[in-house]
């Protein structure tokens, strides 16, 4: 109990800055988790290697995201250039959703140390406000506050952007793994169908 009590105390030192701080923390982990959850458990998993050769010489038997992506590929193809407008539109419908979120998730990691910083200043023009005015008991612990609350809000903001910069890292990573996938599918796509390339003349 007496540790929860000095946390909020430290808390509460930091000054008004540290409410948005609280939030912008609270919106970044919430957006990051549920990214992690939709790449994870929203039907974005393509399976493996193996299954989709299997799947894009056996549309019929092709499962889940990836036997849809497959099927939906092949279907009524004639040239090489439909199979990869396909593959196109299947990247844009899956990715651009993410890449839009994945910018605001950046935008709001990069938000947290700018914010720190805001309470720094806010910090530091109390500490020269409390040096100016004279000298004293009274002065000395008016420049230990505003120290305090500098020192806290950088610290906090800091430590709300670091495990951002790594959720960040990770749902970028996990993107790029379903780009490649697409392009390998695409490319065992093309192999198998063996269409002939539209020349325009």
């Amino acid at each position: 109990m007496e540790t929860l009590e000095k946390i909020v105390d430290i808390w509460f030192s930091g000054g008004w800055v540290m409410i948005p701080l609280a939030l912008l923390a609270l919106l970044i982990y919430s957006t990051g988790v549920q990214m992690l959850l939709f790449l994870r458990k929203g039907n974005i998993q393509l399976g493996r290697e193996s299954d989709w050769v299997t799947w894009i010489y056996n549309p019929a038997l092709a499962q889940g995201r990836a036997g849809e992506i497959i099927r939906y590929t092949q279907e009524n193809v004639s040239a090489s250039k439909h199979v990869r407008n396909r593959f196109e539109e299947v990247r844009q419908s899956i990715l651009t959703n993410i890449e839009r979120r994945l910018r605001f998730l950046n935008m709001l990691v990069a938000t947290a140390p700018l914010m720190g910083l805001l309470g720094t200043v806010i910090g530091m023009l109390g500490t020269f406000a409390a040096i100016s005015s004279g000298g004293g008991a009274e002065t000395a612990a008016m420049v230990a506050d505003g120290i305090s609350e500098a020192l806290i809000t950088t610290q906090t903001g800091l430590f709300v952007a670091l495990p951002g910069i790594f959720l960040v890292l990770i749902i970028r990573r996990k993107m790029h793994a379903i780009e490649a996938a697409l392009a390998r599918i695409e490319a065992i796509s093309l192999t198998k169908l063996d269409l002939d390339e539209d020349i325009n003349f």
